[in-house]
């Protein structure tokens, strides 16, 4: 960088930490021509920056800062930034600060002082194109497994529509909370909400039946019903970088006071984050589908002490109404289905015209669902018109 002055400034962000302001200063002047450079003055102003103004793509730290020293600050932004290339600059050059900043901090490089500026440039390009690989490597590996999830998800809803037709607006509702709250690696909750339902496939169909017509169940049956997320973390442990979805899939019932399923210790923060926001998104769900407003729907979920992670629920109120299907800026319509777009959410069940349900009432529908119905349709009559909800916005 400081052998070609007049190149492009580069769009990713450098956040230099260190208590000396003389020293800060000195690298804003060095590099904020071709590099968005950002100072704090000490460790704790640090991961304020971090929270507020994030993403970085490296943060260069100082070892020799009070009340939280470098290694310990490398630690913490791991934790709430891990795709964040940490770098580590010290005037000592014992090996085992090297070593602990490593090990502890997963530093990329370390530094000494004083540092030549071809070295810390070089450094830096160096971290950039680590974070750009980082970022591409998860991109490419978080949308190819959301797209085969979604491809999952949508089979499942075709053979168990009434299991799996609301999933994707379970997902939206999650997804909204995960990014209200702030939550990183929010992919996997994504997936959770879209395979919440996958342990249905182990359940007969006609048990299914019993329950969508609300007819009683046996005692067994309503154990096997119980089951259900622990029948779909089994499905999904074994799946390469699906771990911790299964694990949010088995606590998707579990309250925060640690009473329902499963029945063990597990309680209050210890509870997957995943699980608890998922645990919100499905009961607002089930709530508005019983028939209640918003305003009712939170009320009753806030009556109901020690159900759900205060943080979660809070964050719950001020769901974007535009994600509600049952609010009141929300329409029902009637269309042919050859007028059926991707978007459109259902406002009753797709049937074919002798009764067979083939999509449940909620589900929104999907390019990939519209070409099933289609070839469906093209071997069997669909029951028409169809009733879609159409926003006010849209009129």
């Amino acid at each position: 960088m400081t052998e070609q002055p007049n190149q492009t400034r580069m769009e990713e962000r450098i956040l230099f930490v260190d208590d000396d302001e003389n020293v800060l200063e000195a690298y804003q002047r060095k590099f904020q021509h071709v590099l968005k450079v950002r100072t704090a003055l000490g460790p704790h102003a640090g991961l304020r920056e971090l929270q507020e103004k994030g993403p970085f793509a490296v943060v260069v730290a100082d070892m020799n800062m009070p009340h939280m020293n470098g290694i310990e600050f490398l630690k913490e932004v791991q934790a709430c930034a891990p795709d964040t290339v940490r770098m580590m600059l010290t005037g000592a050059a014992d090996l085992n600060v090297v070593m602990n900043a490593v090990n502890d901090g997963n530093v990329f490089r370390f530094l000494k002082k004083p540092c030549p500026s071809k070295q810390m440039a070089d450094a830096l390009l160096a971290g950039i194109r680590q974070y750009r690989l980082i970022r591409t490597e998860k991109e490419l590996l978080e949308g190819t497994l959301n797209g085969a999830v979604e491809l999952i998800a949508e089979i499942l809803s075709w053979v168990n529509p009434d299991a799996f037709g609301r999933t994707l607006h379970v997902r939206t509702i999650a997804r909204h909370l995960a990014t209200k709250l702030k939550v990183p690696d929010a992919w996997e909750i994504d997936i959770a909400a879209l395979l919440s339902q996958i342990g249905c496939v182990a359940i007969p169909p006609d048990l299914m039946e019993k329950l969508t017509g609300d007819e009683p169940l046996d005692e067994d049956e309503r154990q096997l019903l119980h089951n259900i997320p622990a029948i779909g973390q089994e499905l999904l442990e074994h799946i390469p970088r699906l771990e911790n979805v299964a694990r949010i899939v088995l606590y998707q019932d579990k309250q925060y006071d640690g009473a329902g399923f499963p029945e063990n210790d597990l309680s209050g923060k210890d509870i997957p984050l995943g699980a608890r926001i998922l645990k919100v998104a499905l009961d607002l769900m089930k709530l508005r589908a019983s028939g209640l407003n918003r305003a009712e729907a939170i009320n009753e979920m806030q009556r109901r002490r020690g159900w759900y992670d205060p943080n979660v629920l809070h964050a719950a109120i001020g769901v974007d109404s535009d994600l509600d299907l049952f609010d009141a800026s929300w329409r029902t319509v009637e269309m042919p289905f050859k007028e059926l777009r991707k978007g459109l959410a259902l406002a009753s069940d797709i049937k074919t015209v002798d009764g067979r349900k083939l999509v449940v009432s909620g589900t929104v529908l999907t390019e990939a669902l519209l070409v099933r119905l289609k070839r469906f349709a093209e071997l069997e009559r669909l029951a028409e018109p169809i009733e879609v909800k159409i926003h006010t916005k849209e009129d």
